[in-house]
């Protein structure tokens, strides 16, 4: 049987995107919890949906599996809350002056 077409669940891929996963719920529920996106950079975030998106381009042309499948859309939607919360919502509490991640 060929190893690349056998479908098998790796652990360490597992624990990788459960741990993923958990970080960014993490993230959300305290941005929500204090109600600040206070030492967030939306920029970092920003980038983060830019690679996701052109990452999971592969969402329209290979199906892998539901699991797969549920995890790179879950990635795309809870970071794009991320942004909403951090630019839209809680924009008061966002200092723009501190997110000093270089982008150009």
């Amino acid at each position: 049987e060929n190893l690349r077409t056998k479908s098998t669940m790796n652990i360490f891929r597992l624990v990788g995107d459960l741990t993923h996963i958990f970080a960014i719920t993490f993230l959300l529920s305290n941005i929500c919890h204090t109600k600040s996106s206070a030492n967030i950079s939306a920029k970092s975030q920003i980038l983060y949906l830019i690679v996701f998106l052109t990452r999971y381009l592969d969402l329209f042309t290979n199906f892998v599996s539901l699991y797969n499948t549920l995890l790179k859309i879950s990635f795309i939607i809870l970071t794009f809350i991320t942004i909403y919360l951090v630019c839209i919502k809680y924009a008061k509490t966002f200092d723009r002056q501190r997110d000093t991640f270089w982008v150009s």
